[in-house]
């Protein structure tokens, strides 16, 4: 058996490299992987975030890519061993934890799961070619941008978290539209009531949005009514989708457990996971405020109690 590691992370955002840099300043050596699976990205969604305002410390705010760099630049500094390898499996029947990559298996005796969630979209050629330029999967991270205030936009979703969404941005465009493939919602009926009651927030059902038009940001979409086929264009300065998120956990499916939208649960007021030894943080455990901070804030928990759990358990 290859060096059996105290803890391994696997996943690199702000929940991945906070967990690594408190491990590491606890001296625990902890080994990194940056990606897992067909998902991972290193890094994590802030990747792919152009302009972050609402990190604290940054007054002028600061790319996503820029401040994954620093943190990775910081945990590094104070040991951090990063393989920019994918996870590929991993085993949590036995102990020593067996995580198997590309090229060979590493042991651990314990683990802190970071994988993150990615945001669903629409899948257009269209909406991926503007991400960032106007489209956008999280209103509570660029709503208040210039670029949205005072604007038309528009939010797809007909969920809780569509409402949220479309309440948030409310406070910040002249107008929000909430468009929904069907008639109902599944948003509980105090959230619809609320969206329905601001006078900003107009509804229109049942439609799909089937484009995102503008060449350098998004200039409008086009709406399609799914039942009588009618198709129009709706010039706005934003696309909001709010269609859920899935969590990054096929690695350990069928080994810990899952809620039904397959985010880890975890033990009440801990980062403990259903197997003894292995830790949650960032948004695989988060389907509430996915946010840098938020995970940032459960990378440092699940550190602290990852170097407990060792000192609680001895070899």
């Amino acid at each position: 058996m290859s060096e059996v590691e105290q803890v391994i992370i696997i996943g690199s955002g702000p929940a991945g490299h906070t967990a690594a840099l408190y491990c590491a300043r606890a001296n625990l050596r902890p080994l990194m992987f940056e990606g897992f699976g067909a998902g991972g990205t290193p890094g994590g969604q802030l990747m792919i975030t152009t302009e972050v305002e609402n990190y604290p410390g940054f007054p002028d705010g600061v790319s996503g890519p820029a401040l994954m760099d620093l943190m990775r630049r910081q945990s590094e500094r104070f040991g951090t061993r990063i393989v920019s390898q994918d996870v590929q499996a991993v085993n949590l029947g036995k102990q020593p934890f067996v995580v198997s990559s590309e090229e060979k298996e590493y042991f651990a005796r314990a683990i802190i799961l970071a994988t993150g969630a990615a945001a669903r979209y629409l899948g257009l050629e269209s909406e991926k070619r503007l991400m960032n330029r106007g489209v956008s999967a999280c209103a509570t991270c660029d709503g208040a941008l210039p670029v949205f205030r005072d604007k038309e936009l528009v939010v797809v979703g007909g969920g809780d978290t569509a409402m949220e969404e479309a309440m948030h941005l409310a406070r910040f465009a002249c107008r929000v539209t909430v468009t929904h493939r069907r008639k109902e919602f599944r948003a509980s009926p105090i959230m619809l009531d609320r969206a329905r009651k601001n006078p900003k927030i107009e509804f229109v059902t049942p439609v799909t949005v089937t484009e995102v038009l503008g060449k350098e940001s998004v200039e409008g979409v086009r709406l399609k009514n799914v039942q009588t086929g009618e198709s129009w264009v709706k010039p706005v300065a934003g696309l909001f989708v709010a269609i859920g998120h899935t969590p990054n956990t096929e690695i350990i499916k069928g080994q810990l457990q899952l809620n039904d939208e397959g985010y880890v649960i975890t033990k009440a007021g801990s980062t403990a996971a259903s197997v003894d030894g292995v830790f949650a943080a960032g948004d695989v455990q988060d389907p509430v405020y996915r946010q840098a901070i938020t995970s940032a804030g459960s990378g440092c928990q699940a550190a602290i109690e990852v170097a407990r759990w060792l000192e609680a358990h001895p070899t």
